[in-house]
């Protein structure tokens, strides 16, 4: 199966950098204390059972946390990768991706992918818990983009969230 060229959407690139940001357990548990206290902490407020303090500093923390993980982050990774600015050919096969552009090629065996995920527009590929590349789905015309999905349902475990 072949694709056809591609290039990155910045939108859209941010959008799936969210998605990579939010599905990590340690944000999950971060994000899930952090509300248990905002949510504690104002319920102790209202309750007159602490001060005002406490209950903005869990609101200060919840809304930093939220442009760091939803603003911040996804901006600095895109920022900061080249690949995003590239345009690339991808192809999937039962053996392996392969990743072209004007300066070479890159071949991976399904076994260097550990898991994957999908988003709204893209296939998200990781070799590792910090390691990962973005796939389009715009660079499977048609109905490739489901062959795309099979192929790395069978060859990949899919990834649980």
């Amino acid at each position: 199966m072949t694709s056809s060229l591609f290039t990155y959407d910045k939108a859209k690139v941010i959008q799936a950098l969210r998605y990579h940001f939010i599905t990590r357990r340690e944000i999950k548990v971060m994000i899930i204390l952090v509300n248990v206290f905002a949510l504690l902490s104002a319920v102790l407020y209202f309750l007159k059972k602490v001060s005002p303090q406490a209950f903005f500093i869990g609101s200060f923390l919840w809304v930093i946390l939220m442009l760091m993980f939803w603003i911040v982050m996804p901006r600095m990774v895109y920022r900061k990768a080249v690949t995003f600015r590239d345009t690339f050919k991808a192809t999937f096969a039962d053996a392996g991706f392969t990743l072209e552009n004007e300066r070479g090629s890159r071949t991976w065996d399904w076994t260097s992918v550990s898991t994957w995920m999908e988003s709204p527009h893209f296939f998200h590929l990781y070799f590792n818990a910090r390691s990962f590349f973005i796939v389009p789905k715009e660079a499977f015309p048609g109905d490739d983009v489901h062959a795309a999905r099979k192929i790395l349902t069978t060859a990949v475990a899919k990834k649980n969230n």
